[in-house]
């Protein structure tokens, strides 16, 4: 991010000033303007020629001749780097976040609020990613047969939370088995995760083959990869699509129609937010979101993983337009992971 424009402290913070002033007025800023609001006395000749230097290093761009300059996704990118990363909640936020977080009687609960609260400090997209199913924690099973031979499999964990599953076994089962084989994932699994009760049955097959095999055999065709699934599994929560539409200022109608297919595509917004647990940052920023859209150049992703028992569970964040108050959504992302990780402590 350093490249030679950016190597003096006054070239830095010039930029950060005129992204600053863009975010708030949404027009392309001038030299005169920063002259007025910079903590220094320059002239407007000298920092017309640094917002040159910053335009020759990609950080700004004129959109015509007469106009003042706006801020590249480079800009953005040092500014959420830099600048923004350095950023405390304000107390008005921390005070509004805790009073909307409230106290949640159950994960839907909560998770709705937090969507609520991300959505709002963007003015874009809250988003909240469930673990994958095979991290789901079992409470309670039940499973339903259809007239046609599906199963329905309805898994509630703790906090009363619900994931359920359509699926076509390979062979047929009647009801009194389905009901033994809940019987039996209630009595010995609950508080296992899907995964680690896959892993403990197929030991219990391989050891113990003729105590187990039938009751066992059921267990793991109606608990097996078609339950556990992929990341397309994960449910999606977003809240704030129609705000976002109205506030982000698209270059055309197809841009538009790219991000509401990416909302509804939700697998998009999967990919998108996982990539923040593989980072070692607390907070993760990325400008420019192409796997949603090929125009996603205009948006902007701020995400953190959120844990439940000490353990990550899945991630939660906001998308939104480049023009973003990035300090404010990144302080509040930070703090909604850590109320949403300790409410889910708690359920």
């Amino acid at each position: 991010m350093r490249t030679a424009a950016l190597q003096e402290r006054r070239n830095r913070l010039i930029l950060a000033d005129i992204v600053r002033t863009y975010i708030e007025s949404g027009e392309p800023v001038s030299s005169r303007v920063i002259s007025s609001r910079f903590e220094e006395t320059l002239s407007t000749a000298t920092i017309r020629n640094i917002m040159v230097d910053l335009e020759e290093g990609g950080f700004l761009y004129q959109p015509h001749t007469s106009a003042g300059r706006v801020p590249t996704a480079a800009a953005y990118r040092f500014f959420a780097q830099e600048i923004a990363s350095q950023a405390t909640i304000s107390a008005v936020d921390k005070d509004w976040i805790r009073r909307e977080m409230g106290s949640p009687t159950n994960a839907a609960e909560i998770t709705e609020r937090a969507g609520h609260v991300l959505a709002e400090v963007s003015n874009g997209l809250g988003i909240i990613v469930s673990p994958p199913m095979g991290k789901t924690v079992l409470e309670h099973a039940r499973m339903w047969l259809l007239p046609d031979g599906r199963v329905v499999v309805v898994l509630i964990s703790p906090g009363g939370n619900t994931r359920d599953k359509v699926l076509r076994p390979s062979r047929r089962f009647s009801q009194a088995e389905l009901d033994a084989t809940a019987d039996f994932l209630n009595s010995h699994y609950s508080g296992w995760t899907l995964e680690a009760i896959r892993e403990d049955l197929l030991q219990k097959l391989a050891n113990e083959r003729e105590r187990y095999e039938g009751i066992v055999q059921s267990a793991l065709a109606l608990c097996g990869p078609s339950v556990f699934g992929d990341d397309l599994t994960r449910e999606v929560h977003v809240e704030g699509t129609a705000q976002m539409v109205g506030a982000v200022d698209f270059t055309s109608q197809q841009q538009l129609r790219d991000l509401l297919e990416a909302i509804e595509e939700k697998h998009r917004l999967v990919t998108v937010l996982n990539a923040c647990i593989e980072t070692p940052e607390p907070v993760y920023v990325q400008i420019g979101v192409k796997e949603i859209s090929e125009r996603g150049e205009n948006l902007a992703l701020i995400s953190a993983p959120y844990m439940r028992n000490d353990l990550v569970q899945g991630s939660l964040g906001v998308l939104g337009p480049t023009r973003m108050h990035y300090e404010r959504a990144m302080t509040a992302v930070a703090y909604v992971a850590q109320l949403f990780s300790e409410a889910l402590s708690k359920i």
